[in-house]
């Protein structure tokens, strides 16, 4: 009796798990490890694809950002400088996001990689798509052409093999590529629309690839050349000089140029008063050691061009002449001492460094130091502030006070030319015990206190400020970008379209023509082109005089050939 009982319990609860609606515990199934090839062949599709080619794209353009609002070391180490002391809070920040090197940080380098394999990826596989497509032919008619969006149909008395020999030669003449598939013309065009595309994106990756050559063996510098002095191609004659990590010296294309004259003329009156109108540095070249002696203007924007290399006008100003006498009345200075711009009536500042030859009163051997402030049009006829009211030399006044003692120039440590390490200086005083200073015009003299010596203000010479630079993918980088907007403009306007025209006989002995159209995108256009390849077809196959009226356009009597498409 037990073991019924305990038989039916059995039972009973099979049946009742069968009959529960709680959900039942399955196993869990193992799925297959996709392995390395397996994830690298994911990677790989994810890479390759569209959508993350647009997104690096787009991450590309996001990473210039920063490039082109905050300074940058490859551009201007000074601009870095004073952005750091100006922004103590963001700069350790942006130093450690590698914001002050942009172009050559690792993250822009990766995003700049990644977005290279992923478009040579993209291009490869489409442009053997493509060929083949080209070596292809289109496909045959659909069996019913009532159903395509642009379609008309008549009936003619020609023959049907006469109707297709004439639609496939005006076909032809339109720029189809056509051919005959069984009872029907089958015609193509718009394949420069693939074309454009393809070409795009090659275009992106040769300016990608001119871009990167560019940085590898660029080269740029700087060079402030004052009226009467000269440069040449060299690299101890920059003033400051930057290259790519694959640059040689050697790369350097062999030329000189002198500065013969700056002509700088300026807005003399109403609301544009003082607004430049001519940028002239007027310089002769040569190529070469022995090279011809040629003279060309340098503009804004019109660089001297020699072997590759440009030479492009940045900047102007004034180089006060000075010369400067000891306690004896020996001459130990005499040069012209450009100073920089700080406004845009050329109000300039700098510092004059008499460092050898120099001794005082005692003879001994001593070094001079001045802070010199110039304007070339002194406010009031040299009544008034101190500061430049026109950029023209209309009153040029200089204004100094000096220093004597130690430069600093011996300490082995690097200095700018254009501000005075005074903390190894002292100044001198006047008879009042005063800081001796005094404003000049040209050929004026200061004294110096004690026997000194003196400075005078001789004249005031010009001068221009020059960026020699030598990008050899620039030429490949111009090429890629007109290639890109060619390719992109294609891939835009050009439509790709197919066109069928069948020809069959009806029952009652009469050709029964159909025309349709397909293109790939929605456009006003198929549907006109096909009216104007339907009138051309319909002069040379007119319409018929009796209309059928048992036709039914989307019955033919005649099956599609085979391999035409359903």
């Amino acid at each position: 009796m037990s073991n019924t009982n305990t038989t039916d319990e059995r039972d009973l609860g099979q049946a009742g798990e069968q009959l529960s609606t709680a959900p039942r515990e399955e196993p869990t199934a193992t799925l297959p490890s996709m392995g390395v090839i397996g994830w690298a062949r994911w990677f790989w599709r994810q890479l390759t694809s569209m959508r993350v080619a647009l997104i690096l794209l787009f991450l590309l353009s996001l990473g210039a950002v920063p490039g082109s609002l905050i300074p940058q070391n490859s551009v201007d180490e000074l601009k870095v400088q004073t952005f750091k002391e100006a922004h103590t809070t963001v700069s350790p920040v942006y130093e450690k996001l590698q914001f002050f090197d942009v172009y050559s940080s690792v993250w822009f380098s990766a995003i700049y990689i990644l977005l290279f394999v992923s478009l040579i990826g993209c291009i490869v596989p489409r442009t053997w798509q493509f060929v083949g497509q080209l070596r292809g032919r289109p496909p045959g008619a659909p069996r019913k052409l009532t159903r395509l969006p642009a379609y008309t149909t008549w009936r003619t008395d020609a023959e049907p093999e006469r109707v297709r020999e004439v639609a496939h030669s005006l076909l032809r003449r339109r720029r189809f590529r056509s051919h005959v598939v069984g009872d029907a013309v089958a015609a193509e065009k718009g394949y420069l629309r693939e074309t454009g595309n393809l070409l795009f994106h090659i275009a992106l990756i040769v300016m990608l690839i001119a871009f990167a050559g560019g940085q590898l063996f660029k080269s740029e510098g700087g060079k402030l050349i004052v009226e009467g002095d000269g440069f040449a191609n060299t690299i101890t004659q920059y003033d400051d000089f930057k290259s790519g990590s694959l640059f040689d010296d050697d790369d350097l294309a062999p030329f000189s140029f002198d500065l013969q004259d700056f002509v700088g003329t300026y807005e003399r009156n109403g609301p544009q008063r003082g607004t430049p109108r001519t940028y002239e540095a007027r310089v002769t070249y040569a190529e070469g050691a022995d090279g011809e002696t040629k003279k060309k203007v340098i503009e804004v924007n019109k660089p001297l061009v020699v072997d590759g290399t440009k030479v492009y006008l940045n900047a102007h100003g004034y180089a006060p002449v000075i010369s400067v006498k000891d306690g004896k009345g020996k001459e130990v200075y005499r040069s012209a001492v450009p100073l920089l711009p700080i406004d845009n009536n050329v109000t300039s500042t700098g510092a004059i460094k008499v460092m050898d030859g120099y001794k005082d009163k005692n003879g001994k051997k001593s070094q001079l130091g001045f802070q010199a402030f110039f304007v070339p049009t002194f406010a009031g006829d040299g009544q008034g502030t101190m500061f430049s009211q026109y950029p023209g030399l209309d009153y040029p006044v200089l204004a100094l006070n000096g220093y004597y003692g130690s430069l600093g120039v011996d300490s082995g440590l690097p200095q700018n030319v254009y501000q005075l390490d005074t903390s190894k200086m002292k100044e001198f005083k006047d008879s009042n015990g005063d800081k001796l200073k005094k404003r000049l015009r040209p050929g004026e003299t200061m004294k110096l206190p004690d026997g000194a010596g003196s400075i005078t203000f001789e004249s005031v010479e010009e001068w221009a400020s020059f960026q020699i630079t030598r990008q050899p993918a620039s030429g490949w980088a111009l090429t890629g970008a007109v290639a890109a907007i060619i390719g992109l403009a294609g891939s835009l306007f050009i439509q790709r379209r197919r066109v069928w025209v069948r020809a069959v006989r009806g029952a009652d002995g009469v050709t029964v023509v159909e025309m349709a159209g397909l293109g790939r995108s929605e456009s006003a256009k198929l549907p006109e082109e096909l009216t104007g390849l339907a009138i051309a077809l319909h002069d040379e196959a007119p319409t018929a005089s009796g209309p059928d009226p048992d036709h039914r356009p989307d019955q033919p009597s005649e099956e599609p050939a085979e391999g035409a498409e359903k």
